[in-house]
């Protein structure tokens, strides 16, 4: 009897020292990224005739209709930087590209100058490859659902430069990586005045 009990006991030990061994100890999770810290959001409307122009523009009322809701946010941590764009009101089931600019919006789509790059191409309009993509620039394509409505999202491992960054402006296609064309999405069919 002393034999089995014994037997039985260091069947056990073993048993629970295999288990000791074979389970992981907890390991914590990554930290989250951070939400997403609203920075504009207006109801888009025709450009000004003069003076100061509204924080969010149409240019193509067919495309993006005047009271199109246009909001954008973005989050930084560990030198990253994350961006939004949410769209409603826009017409369903339609791709559209967009971009953050170096300026304000104006009273035309130019106005709100170059893309943002992280790394600036030393020729404009900028279409090459090493500098217009999705890495170097902040590209929001989106395409809307039945509802008109969408979120782009971007994530790239810079933060912008203080002052730069001042629009987002949504395109008439999403963004180009064909050489020669890289970053072009078409016309600029509205404007958000947006200082990232």
């Amino acid at each position: 009897m002393r034999t089995t009990v014994a037997t039985l006991v260091g069947a056990v030990l073993l048993a629970g020292g295999l288990a000791a061994c074979s389970s992981t100890p907890d390991t914590p999770a990554p930290p989250a990224a951070p939400a997403i810290k609203p920075i504009a959001e207006t109801s888009v409307a025709a450009p000004a005739a003069t003076g100061d122009q509204p924080k969010g523009i149409t240019y193509d009322v067919a495309r993006i209709p005047v009271g199109a809701k246009l909001s954008t946010g973005s989050s930084v941590a560990n030198g990253q930087t994350s961006v939004e764009l949410t769209v409603s009101g826009l017409l369903p089931n339609t791709q559209y590209g967009a971009h953050v600019h170096t300026k304000p919006c104006g009273a035309k789509g130019a106005d709100a100058g170059p893309h943002y790059q992280n790394e600036k191409d030393p020729v404009s309009p900028s279409v090459d490859s090493k500098y217009a993509n999705a890495e170097n620039e902040i590209w929001l394509d989106f395409t809307t659902d039945a509802s008109g409505t969408a979120t782009g999202k971007a994530g790239v491992k810079w933060e912008f430069r203080k002052g730069e960054a001042n629009s987002v402006i949504v395109h008439a296609t999403h963004s180009s990586t064909e050489h020669g064309k890289a970053g072009t999405a078409g016309d600029r069919l509205a404007c958000l005045t947006a200082g990232f």
